[in-house]
């Protein structure tokens, strides 16, 4: 059985907002490519976002409304870009050796 420490967080839910592990160790995989795949999407839409809220924060006549829904849509991407720093941090402790 693999390590808990050894699954990765996989860049969606599941039930009841719970977190999904990966155990493989076949990094090619299809369940590792869609999960690579889903997180270079969110990783380009947080890029995309950023740039929209940075040039509504420029412009002193964008409407309060608009600036509320960045705002909260920044929010699930910064979620989603945490999860994503989360996951390879976690394959980036496991893949590489421990230096003393």
């Amino acid at each position: 059985m693999t390590a808990r420490n050894e699954l990765r967080l996989l860049p969606w839910s599941g039930p009841e907002g719970k977190p999904c592990y990966l155990s493989t160790d076949d990094k090619g995989g299809y369940m590792s490519r869609l999960a690579d795949s889903i997180e270079a999407a969110q990783l380009g839409a947080a890029a995309d976002l950023l740039e929209q809220v940075t040039e509504a924060l420029d412009d002193s006549d964008t409407d309060p409304d608009e600036t509320r829904r960045l705002a909260t849509e920044l929010t699930g991407a910064l979620y989603d870009v945490l999860r994503v720093a989360t996951s390879r941090g976690h394959l980036l402790a496991v893949s590489e050796p421990q230096r003393i």
